[in-house]
């Protein structure tokens, strides 16, 4: 069991489709107040107590008054990921929050799902769900064992697969991309790794001006994603 917190995530959570219902809901009064817990009835036990008790079982000060008490979070199946048409894939990306940051701008872009690896990577933990605004509660996230062999067989069941890297010679803007894309991107300081990056269909770059070298991960997808989505709205011809 584990202690989601803050109030947006404990309202995403609290709703049916999330993919684990909490148990209990602690909350300081304005909080159960704010979150619409203090008179409506639930499934869970639903108890009013004070912000100290609340840092005790979460761990922080950064509770917001609330905290839901769930199961361990359930990974999806990557196989149910596998010819969807947007995905978001994350080659090693370590920090929890630019995890959850990412997850909520590829549950806000449409995607529909998110991938990211079991080894050298950040897990969904509640530091995770807190930074996605509970995003995680919501879009299907899945982790692997070998995130080439994902990529892969997407490209089998006819996806198209797209790095983002600094040193790409086309930008993010100048394609067409088709109606099944995998949108992989690495961390700030490492990018993707070399086979990684040998497995992508297309290597993508986000233009920024001197002296800035690159885009928070999370900013970066939300780039990419939303041009993605735009293209495949047109059938992959621009507006313009």
């Amino acid at each position: 069991m584990e202690w989601l917190y803050g109030r947006q995530v404990v309202r995403l959570a609290m709703l049916a489709d999330a993919v684990r219902a909490p148990s209990a809901v602690l909350g300081t009064a304005s909080a159960l107040r704010d979150v619409c817990l203090d008179r409506s009835p639930r499934s869970c036990r639903v108890e009013e107590t004070a912000a100290d008790r609340l840092e005790e079982l979460t761990g922080t000060p950064d509770h917001q008054g609330i905290a839901a008490r769930v199961g361990s979070y359930p990974y999806a199946d990557a196989d149910r990921l596998l010819g969807r048409r947007l995905v978001v894939a994350l080659d090693e990306v370590t920090d929890p929050r630019n995890l959850g940051a990412v997850a909520r701008t590829a549950l806000a872009a449409g995607a529909e799902g998110l991938v990211i690896g079991k080894r050298r990577s950040a897990a969904v933990t509640p530091v995770a769900v807190k930074a996605s605004a509970g995003a995680c509660e919501h879009l299907p996230i899945a982790r692997v064992t070998n995130l080439r062999n994902f990529l892969v067989e997407a490209q089998g069941r006819g996806a198209w697969i797209y790095g983002a890297v600094g040193d790409a010679e086309r930008s993010y803007d100048a394609l067409d991309y088709p109606d099944r894309v995998v949108l992989v991107v690495g961390s700030e300081g490492r990018g993707l790794r070399r086979l990684t990056r040998e497995t992508c269909d297309e290597l993508v770059a986000i233009p920024v001006r001197t002296p800035l070298e690159s885009l928070n991960v999370s900013v970066a997808t939300g780039v990419l994603l939303y041009e993605v989505r735009r293209r495949q709205a047109t059938g992959g011809e621009d507006e313009t």
